[in-house]
């Protein structure tokens, strides 16, 4: 062992958990449940990777892929163990997470925006998911604010949204009061090092770092919005695209969350002009009033992607110490509370391996492997 691995010694623990993301601190908290004495290492603060950069969308419609059949039954499981997770976590904490039940408009714009909403239609009735065809007028009654030459929407009753930073404060407060002693600004570099019986790697893009697993950063660049007057420019999630694929989620006190970039720049995280711009482009000719809304911040934030766009969950098949609980892409929040049940089953033994372990890429590590953030 390289006990230089660890820059802040922590003790021994039955769980050492690498990332306090909300993937990391949900796992910590349901693994506490369980009476293991558990410890969280973050290389920054608690929560403030993805999880911080997150819009909150709970997507499994939205986001489903006729060639990825086990991640949208796994998203579809999981969005349905959200509502009883939000409660359970605001009854252990007095933290309300913002679970939004709003539904979600797909929406298109022109002809070519027509043409993709019913492609996207037609592939989700086949799944037998349930959405709804709707003209550009009808969709203005549901969003008074969208383009009056909008041309087509398809309505997803079953997509919300949660508020990240409350889910991530509600997360800490129920690993600190259950007992799970969190460490913020503590790198590991050598899982080897961590004096536990069982590591859980949760560090999203830094993931591929400390071992063998195909995940890289994925850019993605974003505005948090708001109206003084208060809410009521929308109500629902709203997604447009192709060709530039964004979102505009409100929180429901008058403020806004419009993203997102999608950028293979590995881990740059700098906003630009050109991000910001065409963000606000795109967002503007589908709904205009948004461009009259004050910007209270522009940020990026690094999703962790996999080749195939699923997550690593379960034990590694080279090192059974190891578990893996990473490269959750754009569904991190949504994929929340399934993955810490996948987690306890992997340590505790009461769940096979799934869909989703490291196995089905090969053992090398990639080539943009990278130690304390660094290509």
């Amino acid at each position: 062992m390289r006990s230089e691995g660890v820059t802040t010694p922590f003790g021994n623990a039955d769980v050492a958990v690498v990332g306090g993301g909300v993937i990391g601190l949900a796992t910590a908290w349901r693994v506490r449940q369980r009476g293991l004495d558990v410890v969280v290492a973050d290389r920054g603060d608690l929560g403030q990777g993805a999880s911080r950069a997150a819009a909150g969308m709970l997507a499994p419609v939205a986001e489903a892929d006729l060639q990825e059949r086990e991640l949208l039954a796994a998203n579809l499981e999981s969005a349905r163990r959200w509502p009883a997770f939000a409660a359970e976590l605001a009854e252990a904490t007095g933290i309300d997470v913002g679970l939004r039940t709003c539904g979600t408009l797909l929406l298109g714009r022109d002809r070519d925006g027509a043409e993709h909403v019913d492609r996207e239609r037609d592939a989700r009735e086949r799944l037998g998911l349930p959405v709804r065809r709707l003209l550009g007028s009808q969709a203005r009654r549901l969003e008074p604010a969208l383009a009056p030459g909008l041309r087509l929407a398809l309505e997803l009753p079953d997509d919300h949204a949660v508020e990240p930073a409350r889910l991530v404060a509600a997360l800490v407060r129920a690993c600190t009061d259950s007992g799970v002693r969190l460490h913020p600004h503590t790198e590991v570099t050598d899982l080897a090092a961590l004096p536990a019986e069982r590591v859980v790697v949760a560090a999203g893009a830094w993931s591929a770092g400390l071992g063998p697993v195909p995940v890289r950063p994925v850019k993605g660049q974003a505005l948090r919005l708001r109206d003084p007057a208060g809410p009521g420019l929308c109500d629902r999630v709203l997604r447009w695209g192709p060709p530039t694929p964004g979102y505009l989620v409100p929180r429901g006190d008058g403020r806004y969350y419009l993203g997102a970039t999608m950028e293979e720049r590995g881990f740059d995280t700098a906003v630009t002009a050109l991000g910001v711009y065409e963000l606000l482009r795109e967002a503007g000719e589908v709904v205009p009033g948004l461009l009259e809304l004050e910007i209270d911040e522009a940020f990026s934030g690094l999703r962790p992607g996999t080749p195939d766009n699923a997550p690593v969950i379960g034990p590694d098949p080279d090192d059974p110490r190891i578990v893996w609980a990473t490269g959750h892409f754009r569904n991190g929040i949504l994929l929340c509370p399934i993955t810490a049940d996948l987690v306890v089953g992997a340590l505790t033994g009461e769940a096979p391996p799934g869909a989703f372990g490291r196995g089905r890429f090969g053992a090398e590590r990639p080539a943009a492997a990278v130690q304390g953030g660094a290509p």
